[in-house]
């Protein structure tokens, strides 16, 4: 039953944009975080903002989030 389904996502996928790797994720919200002078997690928002207009398509909302949130705190 699964198998109609499974591969119709493969075609959908052949769509898709690449999705970026954690790793280059996190460098690309390194970037912002210094480029805004973001400084705690009161100014979430304004990186997240930024983070998701240059990341859209190539990568999740809660990946962004979970990165930013670990660089904010630390």
């Amino acid at each position: 039953m699964a198998a109609p389904e499974e591969a119709q996502a493969a075609v959908i996928a052949q769509f898709l944009p690449e999705q970026m790797s954690e790793a280059e994720v996190e460098k690309v919200i390194e970037g912002i975080i210094v480029t805004s002078g973001a400084d705690g997690m009161k100014d979430m928002g304004k990186v997240m903002g930024m983070a998701s207009k240059q990341l859209a398509g190539k990568a999740d909302g809660k990946t962004i989030s979970n990165i930013v949130k670990a660089k904010l705190i630390a």
